[in-house]
């Protein structure tokens, strides 16, 4: 079995810019995000919002810089951005990349960005281009950097993730994991709904002191 686990959501901002999209689901969550920093070869950026059970919910834009128009993350943020905004995906975490590499037949690519205290964090992640071809599939990412300084570090125990809604196709989605869908969701109520036109993720319920938010 691959030891696999939910890592975070990525929500792509809308019009308004990074800031105000988080600030209006940091307002609807009762909680503020803080800048996460540059993804320098994705040509991205982001704010992060850590949650219990080691996960976080991020906030991401393009940047005007080359690297979004050829890297496959940023090409994905920027097209979902200019659809409004809104879900761009779910993230699992792997200890082996190994794996999925020999799985999928390519090679991850490597991932970086210094927060603003000047620390880096660094990853390795595969699976952009699934998920741009088939929205409800996540990527995959292999934290490279020691596990204090992942995003979800000092997270308040009151705000977790409860449940995902995603459009699609449970089988589709068990057989690009390698596993069946329950194992990196296993603490996460996970609720399929018919697509609607593209398949993906199409909500995110929290735990917060004031109750359940539905984003």
């Amino acid at each position: 079995m691959l030891d696999m686990r939910l890592d975070h959501l990525s929500f792509a901002a809308g019009p308004d810019g990074l800031a105000s999209t988080a600030e209006r689901i940091g307002g609807l969550l009762g909680r503020e995000f803080t800048d996460g920093g540059v993804h320098p070869r994705f040509g991205t950026r982001n704010m992060i919002l850590p949650l219990a059970d080691d996960t976080y919910l991020e906030i991401v834009e393009a940047l005007d810089h080359p690297a979004s128009d050829k890297a496959p993350f940023g090409q994905a943020v920027k097209a979902r951005s200019e659809l409004g905004g809104g879900w761009l995906g779910w993230v699992v975490a792997v200890k082996d990349m190994s794996v999925v590499e020999a799985r999928l037949g390519r090679a991850a690519v490597a991932g970086n960005r210094h927060r603003p205290d000047g620390v880096e964090l660094t990853w390795k992640q595969i699976g952009v281009n699934g998920l741009i071809a088939d929205p409800q599939l996540p990527f995959f990412v292999e934290w490279t950097c020691p596990a204090s300084e992942h995003p979800s570090a000092g997270a308040d125990p009151a705000y977790s993730l409860a449940q995902l809604d995603i459009a699609g196709d449970p089988q589709r989605v068990s057989e690009w994991l390698g596993e069946p869908v329950e194992a990196p969701l296993e603490d996460v109520k996970l609720e399929w709904v018919a697509p609607n036109g593209t398949p993906g993720l199409q909500a995110a319920v929290f735990q917060t002191p004031s109750g359940l938010v539905r984003i």
